[in-house]
């Protein structure tokens, strides 16, 4: 019966230390001095792995326990836990390991075996730390912005140990703004800046890595048009180029007319950032001033093109060479071929002789 007690208040005292001892300091008996306590170097393991806690038997062991926080999670080869994780792995006259499977946060905390014997009551003490790798779980959505405006973009992430944050940019060049901080602050931001941004949280045990779509809106810019020069009844291709995001829409006018696809056989061809107005055949009153307007929500930007003609070369420009001589008096011109020139040199010697 003696024993008995001594069991029950060994089992009480335990559980009493579990919930006052801090991690990693040494076990005293309060209230029993023939106790003996034992201290062992805190187990550090991974959320997900398993965990194997083991004491030592000795002597002759009349009862055994391993206790957790709360509770008794086997008293011998009993299992009281209702955790299936929780399972005995040996119990003889020198060991007693148990095993938790899948360990998680909740498992972190003090583990005490507790054992007595038929001499004395004896303790050993654990701290399980548990290690979790890091998640992200906050992060900032995809954004779209006008230029000029502030940007904040989050990344709160969780882990033990705390993992650490960092930001980048991912594309278009690579070397735009970063942190190391959980919020990266973009103030007053510029077209070039935007682009993907990634954030990584790291911890000793892993890296978790998000991306985020920042879109900047800006209003559109326009190449400076190219005069474009046909011939009559030939073909003819006006080209307007815009910078802009959204893309711009584009309208044509001629003076104040606008002109629309299919109007007197002209074809307006859109393609992203490019316009293309197409004349099949170019006639006289096709000829002149043309302005292209690149349209989007934050504006507009217009640019002026000319078409103009081009004159083909007649049959008798043609029939010219290079040492034709044009008669400014009459209008008419004498045309010395190479041949020529050499016959009045070949003249011009024999008379010398």
């Amino acid at each position: 019966m003696e024993v008995c007690g001594c069991w029950k208040r060994l089992l009480l005292l335990s559980l009493r230390l579990l919930f006052v001892v801090p991690a990693g300091l040494p076990v005293r008996s309060q209230g029993d001095s023939q106790s003996d306590n034992k201290v062992m170097d805190n187990i550090t393991v991974r959320q997900g792995e398993t965990v194997y806690l083991s004491c030592s038997q000795g002597d002759v062991v009349t009862h055994t326990a391993w206790l957790n926080r709360s509770s008794i999670l086997y008293a011998g080869e009993d299992k009281w836990s209702v955790d299936p994780r929780v399972s005995l792995v040996t119990l003889n006259r020198d060991e007693f390991t148990i095993k938790i499977e899948n360990v998680d946060m909740s498992d972190e905390g003090l583990f005490v075996c507790a054992v007595q014997t038929s001499s004395k009551p004896r303790t050993t003490s654990v701290h399980i730390i548990v290690q979790v790798p890091p998640k992200i779980v906050n992060f900032s959505k995809d954004l779209i912005v006008n230029e000029g405006s502030n940007v904040s973009l989050m990344c709160l992430a969780t882990g033990k140990p705390e993992p650490a944050i960092s930001w980048r940019m991912l594309s278009p060049s690579g070397d735009g703004p970063g942190s190391d901080e959980e919020y990266l602050e973009i103030p007053s931001i510029s077209r070039q800046r935007a682009g993907e941004y990634e954030c990584t949280a790291v911890n000793d045990i892993a890296t978790d890595t998000k991306t985020v779509q920042l879109v900047v809106n800006y209003p559109p810019t326009v190449l400076e048009g190219r005069d474009v020069g046909v011939t009559l009844g030939q073909r003819g291709v006006l080209q307007c180029e815009a910078d802009a995001v959204p893309e711009a829409d584009f309208e044509w006018y001629r003076d104040d007319r606008r002109i629309f696809n299919g109007f007197d056989g002209i074809e307006i061809e859109n393609s992203g950032a490019l316009s293309k107005l197409t004349f099949f055949n170019v006639s006289e009153a096709d000829y002149g001033n043309y302005t292209c307007i690149a349209i989007n929500k934050l504006g507009s930007a217009n640019t002026s093109i000319v078409l103009y003609e081009v004159i083909e070369p007649t049959s008798s420009t043609l029939l010219q060479g290079p040492g034709a001589v044009q008669d400014g008096n009459s209008g008419t011109s004498g045309t010395y071929t190479p041949i020529s020139l050499l016959l009045i040199v070949a003249l011009q010697l024999l008379l010398k002789f």
